[in-house]
């Protein structure tokens, strides 16, 4: 499977955010894409996961579902928890797995997979922001795509926190699967690096 973007423009509001970038991640591999505040690595994930149109340029994946889109194939976490406060941690994961679709999951396996089984049964409200990232990451276990697209993956993590989301980004990987991040610190994994943006 082959990720790759030619000449990819991004314009918001009338302003250039980046003008024609090039890249590409294959099976296996993850690309850190970094730079500056506002140099618009959110946007280039935004505009791979079909949230936001481009204004020049093309996206192509090869190798993946020949009928299904991009965005079918990718996960999307960005910076924000998506979470309903009133529902269980268990109840939060569940509605994702039912939106998304895909095969059956166990919900439990996926908790413990990023330390919340005990948590399973408490309103999502009652979490500390590092259990709610948590909570977000376990969605990516909650439907099996072979595209992540990560924003700031390891904002609010603890150290415990990162080191069980290297080991699920390095057992993704080791699948078949692709990461590209947004991200101002290490992965945790070996990745490429494509820098958006000045030198600052």
């Amino acid at each position: 499977m082959r990720l790759s973007g030619r000449s990819v423009r991004c314009v918001r509001g009338g302003r250039e955010v980046f003008p024609g970038l090039d890249f590409e991640a294959r099976s296996g591999e993850a690309l850190a894409v970094t730079g500056p505040n506002g140099a618009g690595k959110t946007s280039l994930l935004r505009i791979i996961a079909g949230l936001l149109a481009m204004a020049a340029g093309s996206i192509d994946l090869e190798g993946g579902g020949a009928e299904l889109t991009l965005p079918e194939q990718a996960h999307y976490l960005g910076h924000r928890d998506a979470m309903k406060p009133a529902l269980s941690v268990a109840e939060n994961l569940s509605f994702w797995g039912d939106f998304l679709g895909g095969e059956a999951f166990d919900i439990r396996e996926s908790l413990a997979a990023m330390g919340l089984d005990h948590a399973a049964d408490l309103p999502a409200a009652y979490l500390s922001a590092g259990q709610r990232r948590r909570l977000s990451i376990a969605r990516l276990l909650a439907v099996r795509r072979p595209v992540w697209l990560l924003d700031e993956p390891t904002s609010a993590l603890d150290a415990a926190g990162q080191s069980l989301f290297a080991s699920l980004m390095r057992d993704h990987l080791a699948r078949g699967g692709l990461i590209i991040a947004a991200t101002h610190t290490p992965l945790g994994v070996d990745a490429g690096e494509l820098r958006i943006g000045g030198t600052a």
